[in-house]
């Protein structure tokens, strides 16, 4: 591929871009380990109530029932958060630009790691603006960070799922600050470190990344960075040179300003965002997401109940579950080699509205294996035997790669791609409102439950299961388009607005 910038700066950028992704971008969800941390500098332990366990001397113990519900509204808000502010985020960077986007983003990080890093159990508070502002600042660092597979024409899609397995895999990190801890560094040290890395990323975003976005196809001597702001002056005398519909199907542009077939492009997303398409994927997404935002808001009070109150035993399977997370950029690529399994092989491969058809039909398959692989990390979690556990871990890090990036690749697949970023955001918004009923479901567990989780994880099972109407909604637009195809006689007669979409992540 001829370009301004060379191998070396474009593999500079995607490596730094998947060390930016699974150091930073996703920590929150390693929250079981930073609670163990924190449960152990008594942040809320003044929520711990005095209580007389039922024995001959009268053992006076403690119930931090309380104390683990406000650990948990921690999370919630900020796992809310994380999904919540994908849309308005989102916006911030098609209108502003990379720079724009990136300079918000490390401002949040900063603020959100030296909050923790002042924080102190009499200023416990401190930990819900963190955790809000640490998530929204990873999720858009994240954003800024997709583009990169632009600059590698064909391997485009393996470098987004490699992102968002990096992403997956950098809820590890605060597996890294407990074994620290443990050795002796304290809260504080570990997370001024963090902070300081604002400068590593602030480099990287002058010299590293561009100014405004990385165009898909990648025209002729493009360049980004710094020293290369005159270069856009040759991309767009090269776009000016080409000749009308000169562009194949995959030099379509990402964004197309205008819809196709006239329709304003309000009209078609407001048709997209109200089609019953969307609705069950929004179904599909948010009731897969409450699972495993539950499993990681409650892992800590959950091996604490299965362990006996076994402190070490306790550490030791966290420990466990954070590891296991480190293998997400592992696992995200398999729902890749299920959604193109029909791009392979010696045969003809399909063009034009047949491939995008072809892709439709390859999505039944990830979404049902995505609901199945949910299920049964769901069936893993309710059994109420410790060494069990290590069977939920594997499951549950598997299942996470393949949910999100099944939706992002969806979401791509069977809308226009004009619409992708804001049927994404708002996907993940009307996700991120379900993702609210955690915060009852553990007040539930700790009250009425007696701290036995074994009735709600039931519970989920049957809610997971509601997930599969989803791939019977889309088999049957797949028979919908078929029978139109059928009727046209031609793909070229086919309804306009249907194109070949690119796989943009989460």
């Amino acid at each position: 591929m001829a370009g301004g910038a060379g191998l070396a700066k474009r593999l500079g950028t995607l490596l730094s871009g998947l060390l930016e992704c699974g150091a930073f971008c996703g920590i929150i969800f390693g929250w079981a380990s930073l609670v163990f941390v924190l449960k152990d500098l008594g942040y809320f332990e003044g929520l711990c109530q005095a209580s007389v366990t039922p024995s001959p001397n009268f053992t006076l113990g403690s119930d931090c029932s309380r104390q683990d519900e406000q650990f948990s509204l921690v999370f919630t808000i900020g796992s809310f958060m994380n999904n919540f502010m994908t849309f308005p985020m989102g916006i911030v960077f098609d209108r502003f630009g990379t720079t724009a986007a990136r300079l918000i983003a490390i401002s949040l990080y900063t603020g959100g790691t030296l909050l923790v890093a002042f924080s102190t159990p009499e200023l416990a508070v401190l930990l819900f603006p963190a955790m809000s502002m640490l998530s929204v600042g990873g999720i858009l660092l994240i954003l800024t960070n997709m583009q990169v597979g632009n600059l590698f024409g064909n391997y485009r899609s393996i470098i987004i799922t490699l992102y968002n397995g990096a992403f997956d895999s950098s809820s590890a990190i605060f597996l890294i600050v407990k074994l620290l801890y443990e050795h002796g560094q304290s809260l504080r040290a570990m997370f001024l470190f963090l902070a300081a890395c604002s400068a590593w990323h602030l480099l990287r975003t002058l010299f590293l990344m561009p100014h405004s976005r990385i165009p898909y196809p990648l025209p002729p001597d493009y360049d980004y960075g710094l020293r290369c702001q005159g270069r856009s002056r040759s991309y767009r005398t090269h776009k000016d040179k080409q000749a009308p519909g000169a562009a194949g199907p995959e030099e379509t542009p990402l964004e197309p300003p205008v819809a196709r077939g006239g329709d304003a492009p309000g009209t078609l997303f407001r048709a997209c965002a109200c089609s019953w398409l969307f609705a069950w994927h929004v179904a599909w997404l948010s009731v897969m997401q409450l699972r495993h935002y539950l499993f990681i808001g409650t892992l800590n009070p959950q091996l604490e109940h299965l362990a006996g109150g076994d402190h070490t035993l306790v550490s030791t399977y966290t420990n466990a579950f954070a590891f296991t997370q480190l293998c997400g950029v592992l696992c995200a690529p398999w729902n890749g080699l299920i959604l193109d399994r029909h791009k392979r092989g010696k045969g003809p491969h399909p063009e034009g509205i047949l491939a995008v058809l072809a892709d439709l039909r390859s999505a039944v398959l990830s979404l049902v294996v995505t609901v199945a692989l949910c299920l049964l990390f769901s069936v893993f979690a309710a059994v109420p035997v410790l060494p069990a556990q290590f069977g939920t871990f594997v499951l549950q890090v598997i299942s996470r790669s393949f949910l999100y990036g099944g939706n992002a690749a969806f979401l791509a697949i069977a809308f226009p791609p004009q619409h992708f970023g804001k049927l994404y955001g708002l996907a993940m918004a009307l996700s991120a409102l379900v993702a609210l009923l955690q915060y009852p479901c553990v007040a539930l567990v700790q009250g009425p439950l007696q701290g036995d989780p074994f009735y709600m994880n039931l519970g989920l099972i049957a809610v997971v299961l509601v997930a599969f109407v989803s791939p019977v909604v889309v088999t049957r637009e797949c028979q919908r388009r078929a029978k139109e195809l059928g009727m046209a006689g031609t793909p070229l007669a086919a309804p306009p607005g249907t194109e070949i979409h690119a796989e943009t992540p989460h």
